[in-house]
């Protein structure tokens, strides 16, 4: 079966079993490997993109799905060489360790502050409980978000 969709602003038509998942279409097919497989189950997040701009698991839904919808992963959001502002938080607060959840974690942060630009960090853990690290104590996660939502974060 072909399925479409717009990847990171380029229209892309794979063939694809009608059961493959989104993850793997973007993974396997679509060469896109920073979108993670974590669990499976959607309990971990790692495996988050947008989907027409709101944050889905993307190991919970089949490439079909999403046939004529525009995706944004990990790989999306760079403009060229200049990190989007939460990857770029991410990296001064150090908001990461082992980073396997980083991409996951990440694209969960930039759908938050679309629906609260200017979130409390009650707000901000709330936001991001679909999303799990297993390295972090998730303090310089919260702080990153915080600083790219421009509420501070690494000099607080």
């Amino acid at each position: 079966m072909q399925v479409s969709m717009t990847i990171n602003g380029a229209l892309v038509s794979l063939d694809v079993e009608p059961r493959t998942l989104l993850v793997h279409y973007l993974r396997d097919h679509a060469g896109l490997t920073g979108t993670n497989v974590g669990c499976d189950t959607s309990s971990c997040g790692a495996c988050t993109v947008h989907l027409d701009g709101e944050a889905v698991k993307s190991c919970t839904m089949f490439a079909v799905q999403a046939d004529d919808c525009a995706v944004t992963t990990i790989e999306g959001l760079a403009d060229g060489d200049v990190l989007h502002p939460m990857q770029q938080a991410f990296h001064e607060c150090h908001a990461l360790q082992c980073g396997y959840c980083t991409p996951g974690m990440i694209m969960a942060a930039v759908s938050l502050l679309d629906e609260v630009p200017n979130p409390t960090e009650a707000e901000v853990r709330e936001g991001l409980e679909g999303n799990l690290c297993r390295c972090t104590g998730y303090h310089n996660i919260v702080k990153a978000v915080l600083q790219a939502a421009g509420g501070g974060g690494a000099g607080q």
